[in-house]
């Protein structure tokens, strides 16, 4: 690949969006590709970079020719400037660490007035406080961030103090009531970052609002035992008429009697605890008998419903032993006919329904995952990405094994490093594309 370092690791494209371009940074250019028009190697092996102040010297070369050595320190330069890149790149996304990011670019930036390195220091340096302004910003927005969570807290406890205090001077619904104030103490103990001061006030309120809807509650159920005597009454009327109805012929309107009987025996609230279950097994038992005897009539028409469930059960065991991975297209046009034959078969049972349904769009997602993830799998930008890696891990193999049969182990070490890190980039990449 183009425009990388000597050191392996990856070197962007400067300003590769044209937005951060456009934010005061101009473009830091590789020294590698032209490391004369930055430094100079005099005849003594000194290498000096050009600056805006003059030239200034970075090192002695005696390793090899003034073009060996000014390409080697312009590599070094070439490390910074990706090393540069790499933190505004992870700036922009989101995914550095702002407080980290400012102290690595003003060590960098600190280090370039003596940094032994040959490249367009000035363009750096711009590249470096545009970094260093970015995360600023980044810092004064993860302030920001955090106050903002301390106002949410408070505003989400002052939320449930209203919540809590309306139910303890309103509500009726005790059970739901009381359920409720036991979530709300439990929701209040996950929301953190409320000041102490704050936090006591507003838990004060609170546990004065469970106090009293406490022993508002308490005064209910003291009045409650005396509706019960009437409510024991009430309902063995109900019951008298429920069994009266059981032999009953008219289905619609004795069925309805049933529900308009079952809301007047839930108004009538609860008789004595000794007598309340029995009045209800009583009760329950002239409904089922009449039920049954409406079931029954029913079942000619349930059975039409039964047979076309099993059709279609059958259709299913066909489409769950498709297999979209072996041959997608096939697939495809197998499920389109059985929907086909899906639709002509009719109505099921009604507590059928959601299953047989959900069966059949199990298969269709998964076949629409296949589909989906065999498309994401051929992205050609991704694959090519997978190729360069594996280009780079070839080409620092080869450079190893070339410097081993020159008798230079440390090179060798070296290119061994830099292969090992690319290696890692590529199955990291491989990885990405076989996940999608």
């Amino acid at each position: 690949m183009a425009d990388e370092t000597e050191t392996g690791a990856p070197a962007p494209h400067p300003l590769p969006h044209a937005q951060t371009a456009g934010q005061g940074a101009r473009p830091v250019p590789l020294a590698e590709s032209n490391p004369s028009r930055w430094g100079r190697v005099d005849d003594e092996g000194n290498v000096y970079v050009r600056t805006a102040d003059g030239e200034r010297t970075v090192g002695v070369w005696q390793a090899g020719t003034a073009e060996e050595g000014l390409l080697h320190f312009a590599r070094r330069f070439d490390d910074l400037r990706t090393e540069v890149e790499l933190l505004e790149t992870r700036l922009a996304s989101g995914a550095g660490d702002p407080k980290h990011a400012l102290s690595s670019a003003n060590q960098l930036r600190d280090g370039l007035a003596s940094a032994a390195v040959v490249g367009d220091l000035e363009a750096l340096k711009s590249r470096l406080d545009h970094v260093i302004g970015h995360a600023e910003s980044a810092l004064a927005n993860v302030r920001q961030e955090r106050e903002q969570a301390r106002s949410a807290a408070i505003a989400r406890k002052q939320a449930l103090v209203d919540e809590a205090e309306e139910i303890a001077s309103a509500s009726t619904q005790w059970k739901a009531a009381g359920d409720r104030l036991r979530a709300i103490l439990d929701e209040w103990k996950t929301v953190k970052g409320v000041d102490r001061k704050t936090d006591d006030e507003l838990w004060k309120r609170f546990s004065k609002a469970r106090e009293s809807f406490n022993r508002r509650r308490g005064s209910h159920f003291a009045e409650l035992d005396k509706q019960r005597a009437a409510a024991k009454t009430r309902k063995e009327e109900l019951i008298a008429e429920a069994e009266a109805l059981v032999d009953s012929s008219e289905w619609g309107p004795t069925a309805g009697r049933y529900k308009e009987l079952m809301a007047e025996w839930k108004v009538a609230g609860r008789a004595p605890k000794e007598t309340d279950d029995a009045l209800w097994q009583r009760f329950r038992a002239a409904q089922d008998k009449f039920f049954a005897r409406r079931s029954a009539v029913f079942t000619e028409r349930d059975q039409e419903f039964a047979n076309n469930a099993a059709q279609k059960e059958e259709l299913l065991a066909e489409a769950e032993k498709l297999d979209p991975a072996a041959n997608l297209d096939a697939a495809k046009a197998t499920l389109r006919r059985i929907q086909e034959r899906w639709d002509e078969i009719g109505k099921v049972p009604r507590e059928r329904i959601r299953e047989l349904d959900g069966r059949l769009k199990a298969v269709q997602d998964r076949i629409r995952s296949v589909e989906d993830s065999r498309w994401r799998r051929t992205d050609p930008e991704a694959q090519a990405r997978v190729e360069q890696f594996r280009e780079r891990v070839a080409q620092f193999e080869s450079q190893a094994a070339k410097a081993r049969a020159a008798g230079d182990e440390r090179r060798a070490r070296k290119a061994d490093e830099q292969a090992a890190q690319w290696r890692e980039w590529m199955e990291a990449a491989e990885r990405a594309v076989a996940d999608r």
